[in-house]
C-alpha cells in the first residue's frame, strides 16, 4: 500500500505540474507582449459617440485580409489626442454629424505586414478597388507605403464624416466584385461616410485633400472635416483626406508595437 500510494503520489504530483505549465504557457505568452504607456486609452472610454469602422480588423482593406497585430476592432490612441476628438465630435453633433474614425493607433508590426504585402508584386488582389491605377512597384518611391507610420506614435487617426442619423455599412464579402475608390459614391463600397470624393485609403492622387478636381459637395465635405479638427490642434495630412495628427504629439519619436487590443493598456480606460 505504501509503495502504491507513493506512486499515486507522483503520478498526481507529474500531472499537476503538467497541467501548471499548460495553463500558464497563453498568460506567460501574454505577459511577453508590450503594453501600451499609461496616457493611451479606448477612445471609447473618452466618446462612445463616435463611430468605429476598424477596417484592419477586416479583410476590407488593400492587403485584402487582417492585418497584425490588430486583436479587435478598437480605437487606440494617446489621451490628449482622443480627448480633442471628442471636442471636435460635441462640435460636429450639432451640426448633424458625426465623427467615424477607420483606423487609430497602429502597432509597428502591422506597419511591417504591409512592407510585406508591398514586397510581394503577385499579391494584387485588392487591386481593383483600392489602387487600381497604381502599379504596386511604385508604392514605396510613390509614398502609399513606408516602413514607419505616425500611426504607431499613437496621435494619428484615419477619419470621415458620417451624416446623422448613421445608416449601417453593410459588411465587405471576400470575393466581391471590387469597384475604383474614386468610383462616384453610388457605385463605390457602401460607405455610410458622407461623399469625400474617393473612399478611405484610396491610393491615387484624388485623395488629396485639396484637389482641385474635388469640388462641390465634396469638397465641402472635406472641408468641413479639415476646418473642425484643425481648429481643435489636428493637422491634416495633406495626401490624405483621411489622415490625421494631434499636436504637440505625446510621443513624437517613439514607435509603440502593443497590440491594438484591450489588454495592452495600462491605464484607466
Amino acid at each position: 500500500m505504501t509503495r502504491l500510494s507513493a506512486m499515486a503520489r507522483a503520478l498526481i504530483t507529474a500531472a499537476a505540474v503538467l497541467l501548471a505549465s499548460t495553463a500558464l504557457t497563453p498568460t506567460a505568452h501574454a505577459d511577453t507582449e508590450p503594453k501600451s504607456p499609461k496616457d493611451f486609452v479606448a477612445l471609447r472610454s473618452v466618446d462612445p459617440t463616435i463611430l468605429q469602422e476598424m477596417r484592419y480588423v477586416t479583410p476590407h482593406n488593400f492587403v485584402g485580409e487582417r492585418i497584425d497585430g490588430y486583436r479587435q476592432p478598437l480605437c487606440i490612441l494617446t489621451r490628449p489626442a482622443a480627448e480633442a476628438l471628442h471636442q471636435a465630435q460635441h462640435t460636429l453633433l450639432r451640426k448633424g454629424y458625426t465623427l467615424k474614425v477607420y483606423d487609430c493607433y497602429r502597432p509597428q508590426r502591422a506597419v511591417d505586414h504591409f512592407v510585406r504585402w508591398a514586397e510581394d508584386l503577385d499579391d494584387q488582389a485588392m487591386k481593383g478597388e483600392f489602387y487600381p491605377n497604381v502599379d504596386k512597384t511604385r508604392l514605396f518611391a510613390d509614398g502609399y507605403i513606408a516602413a514607419k507610420s505616425g500611426h504607431s506614435r499613437g496621435s494619428t487617426l484615419d477619419v470621415t464624416l458620417v451624416r446623422l442619423p448613421a445608416k449601417p455599412t453593410r459588411p465587405y464579402r471576400p470575393g466581391e466584385p471590387l469597384v475604383p475608390c474614386f468610383a462616384p459614391q453610388g457605385e463605390r463600397f457602401p460607405d455610410n461616410s458622407v461623399d469625400m470624393g474617393t473612399g478611405f485609403d484610396c491610393f491615387d492622387t484624388l485623395s488629396h485633400t485639396l484637389d482641385p478636381r474635388i469640388q462641390g459637395h465634396q469638397r465641402a465635405n472635406r472641408l468641413l472635416l479639415k476646418s473642425t479638427l484643425e481648429g481643435l490642434g489636428f493637422v491634416n495630412l495633406a495626401e490624405e483626406w483621411w489622415h490625421y495628427t494631434f499636436k504637440p504629439e505625446a510621443y513624437p519619436d517613439t514607435y509603440f508595437d502593443f497590440p491594438v487590443s484591450r489588454t495592452s493598456l495600462t491605464g484607466a480606460h
